[in-house]
């Protein structure tokens, strides 16, 4: 074998381009390496303006790396190779170059500023339509290298010389932005030509200033203008640069986009297309001059994530005719995006679409969308060669789209060429996978992976169809272990979590939602609750466990601390956490559809038991980033958090006094019983879920924790018999239902086909979706056992029939993956553990054995008393 070592990567950056990491650290993975083979030297090397510097490192490690040289400077570009020597004592082949780019790295670099259109419009409406700006330029001989650096008010899409600069959509995203606006670069050098030159871009109101939140929402919550933030410079070979940047030069008029709305949709109109607006030589005397807007450069930031892409084109599968006449189109799967049109049209004939996630007795229905248009309107401009055109600023939650006033019949054969879905999310690198014997539990997973693609639009979100679309704190906080795996969200997730810092108030509260935007008395003034508040704690740390990312808790440590600290204020000596407003088992399906925080679980018990699971988790941070006595006095905290709970909510007899599955599986998985109880506890949890006939008794707090919970303390049964259910409510009566995406709601659609009564109601939410993470665990049987999956545990727990599993998760080490299957009395066991990692193998029935990279196979007898071990 040759041994290969793998190209750098910079920090969890999928692209290099433009960060904003002066120290950027590296990772590589290595393959090809012979059994017993380990990393003791790494050398890198470093090109920085044509001299190469190598730096030896006498370590193992290969994940998240120190940068060895000194930082690096605004703009400056590097390449980087590693190569590596072993305990053979040979040295590696150098790995390919990788190339790193810094982007503005000081607020002094930035000479533009935000321009906009100055004409009158009412802030008040959602009609606001929409500018295009613009600007001439021309290009000297001898250009080497060109890069934008953009960003808006807004939304926008840049062109030069009438193409489209990027792939990326709803750029910059949402961010706090009054501390943070995230820019973007490009390598713009083939756009341009010697000479004559222009550059645009089209603008829309996104999250700066559209219309945000539930019951009528607010509008100018960021700003009220639309603006370009751009600085495109060009370096030529004499070393010199020229600089065109958005100022007073520019020019601004109305675009064919009349109104742009992320709830609503968009409405366009071809006939007021500009064309050629964005190539030289274009005539805009009858453009106005722009206004200057203001913004302190020291928030533009570089981002830490790829950006918002669409990433899939989705066919038609089915042209429904609704009962009232109607013509729908069916795309088979309930997705996030948009729907391209394609086709020829009379000029001035309008065609609407309107999406939705379900029907309802054969009609499309809109009530779960609550203020949310979610519609779409194209006029054809009469272009006899025909027209094409997709929403630019928006996006819909949808499987259905209903069409009126298309120009011919739409059967299904002419649907599939004239209408597109196009997928798109934040363009994170897909790392994990699954399947099983269980066609329902495969389609299950599957559900799971689209629920997170469609919620992972730049923001962690609820929901990506009603008039919300908020960074939910409790949704991610317990959906980012199955995030971890499904995807590198790393990079995203990080930087969510600054936003949630900055937004943590002075007294350490941490909003129920990130960014934060105003709402009704419900959710305003912002309080601590629990489970939503306590993602400033088990998000970090759960980056760390499966990213081993040391550099995320230092830099949230302060924010995790003083949410903890917070805590301890309001609990006081008696370390129960027993007032204030709290969500509790929110979605527990036995509360009323109107009071979804009526769960059988004391609010206050889950309260307390997020306390001490918090603080925990503080302490372990302050132990991993060498705070000694912050980690003493913090796990002393827990444990006395933990005695409080006990004392105030377990019986004598080992009964809670909430006697409903959350209870046990908190007490359980976060560790508050002492060892002589679990047993009780966990038989106890496993009577009560037989006594619901295996159907789900639990909400969003309890949900990701009941299964673990058994399965770890010797109740497998229990936990495959609750996961395979199908009667409502439960997991796979989702599936039978012909549900695509994960439910916010055990039963958002009723047996009867009807939707659910609650006025919060959504067929694409992912929290309830935590479940795959067990899956990956204990179903399949692949997890971190050292952060980072420096060492794999393998441990699978066959049970509920399944006869076959699988997991493959590319770590940072590389892949890793296992697959069993049950012949002949039989577990036959197939493992891969990467180069630089080492693993356990956990099998029923046999002791633990240590393996090192490469691949094995094993096979043991599978007795019921070693399934159960």
């Amino acid at each position: 074998m040759t041994l290969i070592v793998s190209a750098p990567r910079f920090e969890h950056h999928r692209e290099a381009l433009g960060i904003g990491e002066r120290e950027p650290r590296l990772s590589w993975t290595i393959t090809g390496a012979p059994t017993g083979w380990e990393q003791q030297v790494a050398r890198i090397e470093i090109d920085r303006d044509g001299e190469t510097v190598g730096y030896e490192l006498a370590s193992n490690a290969q994940i998240l790396v120190a940068w060895p040289a000194g930082g690096l400077r605004s703009r400056e570009i590097a390449q980087v190779r590693v190569s590596v020597r072993g305990n053979d004592g040979a040295w590696s082949t150098p790995s390919d170059w990788a190339t790193v780019e810094a982007g503005l790295l000081e607020p002094s670099d930035w000479t533009a500023g935000p321009v906009g259109a100055i004409w009158n419009e009412n802030p008040m409406t959602d009609t606001r339509r929409p500018s295009l700006v613009r600007r001439d330029f021309a290009v000297r001989p001898g250009l080497v290298h060109a890069r934008l650096y953009a960003t808006a008010h807004g939304l926008y899409e840049a062109e030069i010389n009438g193409r489209r600069v990027g792939d990326d959509v709803l750029s910059p995203g949402w961010t706090v932005y009054r501390e943070r606006l995230r820019y973007y670069t490009y390598d713009v050098t083939s756009h341009l030509v010697e000479g004559a030159n222009a550059i645009g871009a089209w603008l829309g109101d996104g999250w700066y200033r559209g219309r945000l939140g539930w019951r009528g929402g607010f509008r100018n919550l960021f700003g009220d203008d639309l603006s370009f933030l751009a600085q495109l410079e060009l370096v030529y070979a004499d070393g010199s640069t020229d600089v065109v940047a958005t100022d007073t030069s520019w020019r601004a008029a109305p675009g064919p986009i009349l109104s742009s709305s992320l709830y609503d949709g968009e409405t366009y109109d071809a006939r007021e297309e500009r064309h050629g607006w964005s190539a030289p030589g274009y005539d805009d005397d009858g453009w106005e001059r722009v206004q200057l807007r203001r913004r302190d450069r020291a928030t533009l930031v570089a981002p830490t994530a790829p950006p918002v892409r669409v990433v899939q084109d989705v066919a038609p599968v089915d042209v429904l005719t609704t009962p009232s006449g109607r013509r729908i189109l069916d795309f088979g799967q309930n997705l996030v995006g948009v729907v391209r049109l394609q086709g020829t049209g009379a000029a001035g004939a309008t065609v609407t679409l309107r999406t939705a996630e379900v029907l309802q007795d054969g009609e499309l229905y809109t009530r779960p969308l609550r203020d949310a248009q979610s519609t779409d309107r194209y006029t054809f401009a009469g272009r006899p060669e025909g027209e094409r055109w997709e929403p630019r600023f928006t996006f819909h939650g949808f499987r259905y789209a209903e069409v009126d006033g298309w120009p011919g019949d739409i059967d299904a054969d002419a649907a599939a060429g004239a209408f597109t879905a196009r997928v798109l999310h934040t363009d994170l690198e897909r790392t994990g996978w699954f399947a099983s014997s269980d066609p329902l539990l495969d389609r299950l997973h599957e559900n799971i992976v689209w629920g997170m693609r469609g919620n992972f639009v730049d923001v962690p979100t609820d929901c990506p169809q009603r008039d919300e679309r908020l960074g939910w704190t409790g949704d991610i906080q317990v959906f980012a272990p199955t995030a971890s795996y499904l995807y590198d969200s790393s990079g995203m997730l990080t930087g969510w979590l600054r936003d949630l810092a900055v937004e943590q108030l002075p007294d350490g509260t941490v909003p129920w939602f990130v960014p934060v935007i105003p709402a009704d008395t419900m959710w305003t003034p912002q309080r601590p609750g629990a489970a939503w508040g306590d993602a400033a704690t088990v998000v970090p740390w759960t980056l760390y466990e499966r990213f081993g990312d040391t550099g995320v808790l230092r830099d949230q440590y302060d924010s995790a601390r003083r949410w903890v600290d917070l805590l301890t204020d309001i609990a006081g000596p008696s370390r129960l956490w027993n007032t204030g407003y709290q969500l509790g088992d929110w979605l527990d399906p036995a509360a009323p559809p109107q009071d979804p925080a009526d769960a059988r679980t004391d609010r206050y018990l889950v309260a307390t038991a997020y306390f001490a699971h918090s603080t925990r988790l503080v302490a372990r941070m302050a132990e991993v980033l060498g705070h000694a006595d912050d980690a003493a006095r913090y796990a002393a905290l827990a444990d006395e958090i933990a005695a409080a709970f006990r004392g105030a909510y377990v019986g004598e007899d080992g009964v809670m006094t909430s006697d409903a599955q959350t209870a046990y599986a908190l007490a359980l998985r976060f560790e508050l019983l002492p060892v002589s109880q679990r047993a009780d506890a966990s038989r106890r949890l496993a009577e009560l879920v037989r006594q619901e006939g295996n159907r789900i008794a639990t909400g969003f707090v309890g949900t990701p924790l009941v299964t673990d919970a058994l399965s770890a303390n010797g109740q497998l049964d229990a936990a495959y018999d609750l996961l395979l259910e199908r009667e409502c409510p439960s997991w796979l009566y989702q599936v039978t239902m012909g549900a695509t995406t994960v439910w916010e709601r055990w039963d958002s659609m009723l047996p009867d086909g009807t939707v659910n009564p609650g006025s919060m109601t959504s067929f694409n939410h992912y929290a309830l979706g935590a479940v795959a993470d067990w899956m990956h665990r204990v179903v399949a049987g692949l997890a971190p056992a050292d952060p980072g999956y420096a060492r794999i545990r393998f441990a699978p727990r066959p049970g509920g029939g399944l006869t076959s599993a699988s997991a493959r998760h590319r770590t940072p080490y590389g892949p890793a993956s296992i697959s069993w299957e049950i012949a002949n009395g039989e577990l036959r066991v197939e493992v891969e553990v990467p180069v630089g990692a080492t693993a356990v193998l956990d099998l029923p029935g046999t002791d633990v054995e240590d393996i090192g990279h490469g691949r094995h196979s094993r096979a043991v007898a599978l007795t019921a008393e070693a399934a159960l071990a």
